[in-house]
This record gives structure tokens, sequence and C-alpha cells, in this order.
């Protein structure tokens, strides 16, 4: 049974084609991975089938009564609500049955037979729902849940305006799961989930019996949960079954086959081309050229798919600091309350740290209190001499209505324009994307503007939050590759151990010193 369907899809913004007569069908139970380079739309297609987004062309059609769960980081979480409040919010079509239903109770106490047959009738069928949904069991479902997601150790009772970013994407994706919609369409679910609750989510993915499309460039992960990928490249959509592995293989093979027919193709039309040059002009073998002529004027001719700037990433490296980087005495961090012990840290110069643990501990607050951006609680910082600190921050300070030649010009006011498109070019940007505001790029895509204005700065100290958040694979091992060659000292936050393992010479864990109990 198909649950979606797609049909001709188009869509662009501006004069940048993102889809071209795109179709797509999803059946029952399917666990799809939708992949591809940042910028081909993935998120943007997400958009169009919630209808977020109208496309330019094309039908998008639900099958009747399909419940559907997106999980939108862009979701409002208000102030006053808890917690326990959002994720009970989950069932709040079953908590109107249940008020309809004592309305109904209130109503029985003066009514007619005839009335009070019916109304008996519909409280029954009432009572069934709410007994076949699990409604006297929804604290225990709502626990069950926050264990797994770790919301039970931030506190159920606590205001969602505290939360990091990273705490507000557990509780939307904590409420998503349990509404349990027929499917699931999941947008990067990992990028804020802490190691330990990735390898729980993975395991709920695994044994869901509902479809859901899931979007990530968490490899390992997409491999443990997905039984089919849908590849976006080139506004088109292609099905593989699988996983990312076996698309991966399959994609290639396919790709030497197009090469090799391409290739054969080239020399017939050369050949062809050339003869009918040679004798056209004779009257003896005109209409031979003539009939050649015909077979290349008919001939489809193989297009291959442009290849994608891949990015290459290089981090200017300016004169040494002092021996040592930071030193923490007794530091306390935290905003009204302390988040952690106090800390007696130190960093030297060409060392590599990833500062790991769950979220809420201080981990961002920890980088901020280093570098000066927040007071400490208490305890001092002390920061070596001549640092150059290059900074990615975790969210974006960028200016939306700029463009991105615009966005790296607004900091490097001395480079050239073409200097300026050549360094977005190395980050893996088409000229397209370098002329579009940054409004309208991917997630990936304004985190490789960003990268470009770090790449150009030289320094001494990098201090990397979450870099790899919404970075396609290729720019992910290029990230990683760029890092172990920086022969400076760096400061790493992640949760991917695949990224951080071979980039580090030693770990942080911030569970070890953090007041929060987890």
């Amino acid at each position: 049974m198909s649950i979606l369907t797609v049909t001709s899809l188009t869509h662009g913004f501006g004069d940048r084609a993102i889809f071209t007569n795109v179709s797509f069908r999803m059946l029952k139970g399917e666990h799809i991975g939708l992949v591809g380079a940042n910028g081909e739309g993935k998120s943007t297609f997400m958009n169009i089938v919630t209808q977020k987004l109208h496309p330019d062309e094309g039908q998008i059609e639900w099958a009747k009564n399909v419940r559907v769960g997106y999980l939108d980081q862009h979701t409002i979480l208000h102030h006053g609500l808890t917690i326990r409040d959002v994720l009970k919010s989950a069932f709040q079509y079953l908590f109107d049955y249940e008020t309809k239903m004592n309305q109904m109770y209130d109503q029985m106490a003066d009514c007619p037979p005839d009335a009070l047959a019916e109304l008996l009738d519909e409280v029954g069928a009432i009572q069934d729902l709410l007994t076949q949904n699990d409604f006297y069991l929804i604290d225990a479902k709502v626990e069950e849940i926050a264990r797994g997601l770790g919301l039970t150790d931030i506190g159920l009772d606590r205001d969602v305006e505290d939360l990091s970013g990273g705490q507000r994407t557990k509780v939307l994706l904590a409420k998503l799961l349990l509404e349990k919609p027929d499917i699931l369409l999941l947008d990067e679910p990992t990028n804020y989930l802490d190691e330990q609750h990735i390898i729980w989510l993975k395991r709920y993915l695994q044994e869901y019996d509902n479809a859901f499309i899931l979007i990530s460039h968490d490899i390992p992960f997409l491999n443990s949960v997905i039984n089919l990928v849908y590849h976006m490249e080139n506004q088109t959509l292609t099905r593989y079954v699988g996983d990312y592995d076996n698309f991966q293989q399959v994609y290639e093979v396919k790709k030497q086959q197009l090469e090799s027919a391409y290739k054969k193709q080239q020399q017939e039309i050369a050949e062809l081309e050339d003869f009918v040059a040679r004798n056209k002009a004779r009257v003896s073998t005109r209409n031979m050229a003539m009939s050649r002529q015909k077979k290349l004027d008919k001939m489809e001719r193989i297009e291959l798919v442009k290849d994608k700037p891949k990015p290459v990433f290089h981090f200017l490296e300016s004169r040494a600091p002092s021996n040592v980087i930071v030193e923490t005495t007794d530091l306390v961090i935290g905003y009204s309350t302390p988040l952690s012990q106090p800390l007696n840290l130190r960093m030297e110069r060409g060392q590599k740290i990833a500062l790991v643990g769950a979220n809420g501990i201080g981990k961002t607050t920890l980088l901020r209190s280093i570098l000066g951006e927040i007071p400490a609680l208490s305890g001092v910082v002390h920061r070596g001499d001549h640092l150059d600190i290059g900074y990615f921050e975790q969210e974006a300070r960028t200016v939306a209505d700029r463009t991105c030649i615009e966005e790296v010009w607004q900091e490097y006011p001395h480079m050239g324009q073409a200097e300026v498109r050549a360094a977005l070019a190395k980050c893996g940007l088409t000229t397209k994307h370098i002329e579009s505001k940054v409004a309208v790029l991917s997630g990936g895509e304004r985190a490789k503007v960003r990268l470009c204005k770090l790449l150009n700065r030289p320094s001494n100290v990098l201090v990397l939050d979450e870099p790899t958040n919404h970075l396609d694979v290729d720019a992910k091992d290029e990230l990683k590759r760029a890092l172990i060659a920086y022969r400076s000292s760096i400061l790493l936050i992640s949760h991917e151990p695949e990224f951080y393992q071979d980039i580090a010479t030693e770990i942080w864990n911030g569970e070890t010193w953090t007041t929060k109990v987890f």
C-alpha cells in the first residue's frame, strides 16, 4: 500500500533548480535513507512533502488518514511548559476524547432515555478507543521514552525555555516518537544527540514497525536502520535496495558502466562525423554521408553527471604560541547555577583535545568560559600568550539576507571578488551557491560558508563546537583530514567517535566533572 506518492515534482529557488520532474512512492513499513551531498535538496524535499513549502510543479498525495510526524528543529517550545507537558501533548487527541467523554457523563444526569442510550454508545466507543491506545499508560510511556533519550536525567519538570539546543532536540524527538505516527520524517536527528542516546535511537528505529524517511550523514547509523536508499543528485531521485554501503557499491558500478558507454558513443560519434565531413561533398558517397548524418541526428546522446566540486580544506597557521594554551584554576562554569565542579585543566601547545559527554552538561559553556565570552562563576582562566584563536560555533551567526560572497567579504574586505569566489569554491560550493543568499542554503552549505571564513584566518588554536553537524560525507572526511594535518592546537566538541578518535591526542570527558546526574 502506497503511503506517499510524489508525481512530477519540479522546484527551484530563483534560477537554481533543485528538482526536475522527480517522482517518488513510499510503501508501508519502508525504512528509507534519503542521501546526497549538501545542497541537493533533501531538507527541501521534506518541507515539500509536509506542505511547509509549495512546489513549482507536481503533486504530493498522502494516503487517507495517514498520521505524519516530522522532526522540525525550528518548532517553538513555549515558556511555562515543562518537558513532561510537552511530551504528554503527544497524546493531546486522546485527552480531547477524554474531555468529550466526561462532558457526555455530565449530560447523562438529565437527558431522556433515547438520548441516554445514544450517549452510552458513544461513551463506550470512546472508552474502547482510549483503552486500545493505552491512554491509561501514558505516564509510563512518557517515562520510558524520556529515559531512553536521557530526559529524565535533565528533569521532566524543567521549563523547556531553559534547555540547550541538544536538549531541545531530544524533547522534540521524544514527543514525535510518543506520537508513533504512520510515517516518521527525521532530518538529521543525531546532530544534537550524544553517543548513548544515538545507540538508543538506533535500536528504536530498528524495531519500528511503521515507515520512516531519514536524512543523516552519520553512515554507521544509517547502515544500521535503513533497508532502502533514495539518492538525490543533479535534480533527480534514484532508488536503491539495501543499506548505504550497498548503495555505494551499486552506484559506483552504474557510474563506471555509464562512463564506458559514454566513451564508446563518443568514439562512434567522432567516426560518423569524420565520415560525413569527408564524403558529403562527393557525388558518389553523398548518400552514405547523409545516411550517417541521419543516424547522428537521431542518436540519443549519453550525458555524464557533472561531478560536484569536492571540498579542499587547509587551515592557515600563524606563529607558535606560548607553551601553555590555557590553564584553569578551580574554574566553576555556569550561568545562574554551577554546571561543573571546580576544574583544574591544562592544555599545552600542539595538543588536540576532544571534549565529549552528554548534552546539557556544559561543554559549550566550558568553551565559551575558556574563550572569555562568558564570566566564570568562580575560579580563574589563564590564557597563554600570542594566541590566534579560530572559533567555530555550533549555532550560526550569519546574516541570512547576505549572499555567500557578501558574508565572506564582510569578514575579509581586503579580498577581491575572484579570491572570495575561489575560497568558497574550495569549500565545495558551486557558482549557484556562491551567488545565492545564505537564507536559501541548506544547513551543510551554511556550515561550509562558516568554515570558509575560519579557513582564511591564520590561527594557532582551533576551538570547534560540533563542526560536523549538517556536513555531508565528503566534507566530513576532508575536515577530518585537514584537522589531522593541522600542526597547531585543537579543542573540539564532538559526539562522533568515528570523527574525533583519529584526531584527538587526549579526551576530556565532561561527565566526570559535571554537577548533573547522568
